[in-house]
C-alpha cells in the first residue's frame, strides 16, 4: 500500500521501519508548516499539499494533529489509523471526525494501542457490564511532561507508588493528552468514557510501564494485566502501541481475520 503519516516521532519512525519492510511504500509525512525541513522530498504542511495516490494515512502524531488534519483527511475519502484514542473523549472532536468520515465514505481505524484484551471487553457488552476500571502504572520518567508534574516531584520519588489522578476515562484522556490513550481504549471497548474508571500510578520500583483491566458483568469477571516495553528513544511510548498500528494495517489488508 502508499501510505502517508502524520507525525515523525518514535511510533511513526517504528511503524515506518516495519511497514517498509514488509513492501509497503511511504508517500508523505504531514507536519505542521514550521516543522517542515526545506526540500525533505517527502514533508507536507498541509493536508492538501498529500500525494492524490495514498490508500491510507496513519496519526501517530497526538490529539491536536489528529483533531486538527483527521477531519480533512477524512472527507476526502482517505482512509485513517490512528493511536490517538483520546482525543475523542472529547464530543466535539469525535462528532467532528464521524461526521468527516461520513461525508467522505472513509474510515477512522481505532488502533489498540499499549493495552490488550480489548476484544474480550468488547465481547463483554454485548451482555451487561457492570463495571471496568483501568489502572496504569509508570515510571516517574513516563509521566514527565504530563498533568503529574502539577502534582509530584516526578524526579525526586524514591519510593512509592503514588498516585495522582483517579477519575473517569473522559477525565484521564483530557488531561493526560500524551499518557492516557489506553484508557481511552478501554472505554472506548467497554462501558465509555463517563463509566470507564481510571487510576494514572507514577512507581520509581519499576521499570516498564503495567496496565490493568478489571471488569465484571454477565459474562464473570477478568482482569488483565500487561507489562509493557517503551520505545528506546521516547519513555512516554509504548512499543505495543506502534505494534498495534502494524498490526491494524495487517487486519485491514488482510483476507482472513481475527
Amino acid at each position: 500500500m502508499k501510505i502517508g503519516f502524520i507525525g515523525r516521532g518514535a511510533i511513526a519512525r517504528y511503524v515506518s521501519t516495519s511497514l517498509q519492510a514488509q513492501g509497503h511504500e511511504i508517500r508523505a509525512v504531514l507536519l505542521t508548516p514550521e516543522r517542515v525541513t526545506p526540500g525533505a522530498p517527502l514533508e507536507v504542511g498541509a493536508v492538501n499539499d498529500l500525494p492524490n495516490d495514498i490508500d491510507i494515512m496513519i496519526d501517530c502524531a497526538g490529539h491536536t494533529a489528529l483533531a486538527s488534519h483527521g477531519p480533512d483527511i477524512l472527507a476526502q475519502g482517505t482512509d485513517l489509523i490512528t493511536v490517538s484514542l483520546g482525543a475523542l473523549a472529547d464530543p466535539k472532536i469525535a462528532k467532528t471526525l464521524e461526521q468527516a468520515a461520513t461525508q467522505g465514505c472513509a474510515t477512522l481505524h481505532l488502533a489498540s494501542g499499549a493495552i490488550g484484551a480489548l476484544d474480550c471487553l468488547s465481547a463483554a457488552r454485548v451482555g451487561t457490564l457492570q463495571s471496568v476500571t483501568y489502572k496504569g502504572r509508570k515510571p516517574p520518567k513516563g509521566w514527565l511532561g504530563s498533568a503529574a508534574e502539577e502534582k509530584l516531584d516526578l524526579m525526586s520519588l524514591t519510593q512509592g507508588p503514588h498516585t495522582h489522578f483517579e477519575g473517569t476515562a473522559r477525565d484521564a484522556a483530557l488531561t493526560y493528552p500524551k499518557n492516557a490513550n489506553v484508557a481511552a481504549a478501554v472505554a472506548l471497548a467497554g462501558l465509555g468514557f463517563d463509566d470507564t474508571r481510571v487510576c494514572l500510578i507514577a512507581d520509581p520500583s519499576i521499570e516498564q510501564n503495567i496496565h490493568e483491566i478489571t471488569a465484571k458483568g454477565d459474562f464473570g469477571e477478568f482482569h488483565f494485566q500487561i507489562s509493557g516495553n517503551s520505545l528506546p528513544d521516547n519513555p512516554r511510548s509504548s512499543a505495543l502501541a506502534a505494534m498495534s498500528v502494524v498490526a491494524k494495517l495487517d487486519q485491514i489488508t488482510g483476507r482472513v481475520m481475527l
